[in-house]
């Protein structure tokens, strides 16, 4: 593909992005402040804060008109259901069941399992974030593993109200990321309550340095903003590279993020079909060359996606959306208004951080 075929691609033209050097959207570090550290040295952030900074800007996708979505709460018209192979299982068909949601917020119900409670879509109930996000409640078999891919729709789409059923703890896979779900509930639609949205954001400026010259960094709304904006860079030491993208969260954005894969390192894509079948926790078996990008030090061995100016921005799309807006998502039932800056960051930081901004009372209501 040429450059110019990918600077015109529908996806990136609908969305109104463009390239990060010709935007204007050149920030410095006197635009985000550090404000309150929460955790991490205060030096080490700092060092990685001047690599953030030295890093370009690839793609800018703002939103140049009103907020993009409902000011009342919203859920589903209907039921919509999408089917892929199971994550971990492989030969298993693993299907998600959304509608609406008999009480407020997201729930996860393991449809096998009637004497269990709906899992409330809530930072209270993370399992663990070793590989990837696993809710639970009450029983230990009552859990879904990576829910971080279908979470995310709540703060992606600001979809308030939804009911997520399955019949395992094993979610499905796509060849086309999570493009699946978003048809779906685009196909089904979405419908607006009488209940006025209610929006949060944090205090002051807070910061979340991590141990591998990482770092979140969420910044307050002014008065009247109630979008969110992310401004979110990746550093791989493999053919990925470093890839930084801003936008504004609206529907057109989102979707972007929703087609981008999963990602995995050539050794980790082997290490799954082959010695990691003995344990659960890499017992990756649906991993497939259509349904994930795997990478290699210089190349990729399948075909990249979302290619702009010549190079394959799906991982950096992948963690802005499918990853981090999903921690967004277990912050409770407000919509988060304001700005998030993430460099190197992944799962175990992100919830990390979103529980400690819960735990600690960081967030306040904003209008």
């Amino acid at each position: 593909m040429s450059d110019q075929q990918s600077i015109t691609d529908p996806v990136f033209a609908a969305a109104g992005a463009v390239p990060g050097a010709e935007s204007g959207y050149l920030p410095d570090a006197t635009q985000y402040p550090v404000g309150r550290l929460l955790a991490g040295d205060a030096e080490e952030v700092e060092r990685a804060r001047r690599r953030f900074f030295a890093q370009p800007l690839d793609m800018f996708v703002p939103n140049n008109g009103p907020y993009p979505f409902p000011m009342h709460r919203t859920t589903l018209r209907g039921t919509t259901s999408v089917s892929g192979p199971g994550t971990f299982r492989g030969s298993e068909r693993s299907t998600l069941t959304f509608g609406p949601a008999p009480d407020p917020g997201w729930w996860i119900d393991r449809a096998d399992m009637a004497d269990q409670f709906p899992i409330a879509v809530d930072v209270r109930n993370v399992w663990t974030t070793a590989r990837n996000i696993v809710l639970r409640a009450g029983s230990p078999h009552n859990y879904l593993r990576m829910v971080e891919h279908i979470v995310a729709f709540r703060a992606g789409l600001a979809l308030d109200d939804v009911q997520v059923s399955v019949a395992s703890g094993d979610p499905p896979l796509f060849d086309r990321g999570n493009l699946d779900i978003y048809e779906a509930i685009e196909k089904v639609g979405v419908a607006e309550t009488d209940t006025p949205a209610t929006f949060m954001t944090v205090r002051e400026p807070v910061t979340f340095g991590g141990a591998r010259g990482d770092f979140l960094t969420f910044l307050p709304a002014a008065p009247g903003q109630l979008g969110l904006r992310v401004d979110c860079a990746i550093d791989w030491k493999s053919v990925i590279g470093s890839q930084r993208v801003v936008f504004d969260v609206t529907p057109a954005s989102f979707r972007i993020g929703a087609e981008a894969r999963t990602n995995a390192p050539l050794k980790e894509y082997f290490y799954a079909r082959t010695v990691g079948k003995l344990f659960a926790e890499t017992r990756n078996l649906g991993y497939t060359k259509s349904n994930i990008l795997i990478h290699g030090r210089r190349r990729y061995l399948n075909e990249p996606r979302l290619l702009w100016r010549g190079r394959s921005l799906e991982p950096v799309w992948h963690r802005a959306t499918l990853d981090l807006l999903a921690a967004v998502s277990l912050m409770g039932p407000h919509r988060f208004a304001g700005t998030i800056v993430s460099f190197r960051a992944g799962h175990t930081q992100d919830v990390k951080m979103c529980s400690r901004l819960v735990l600690h009372r960081h967030l306040v209501p904003h209008s």
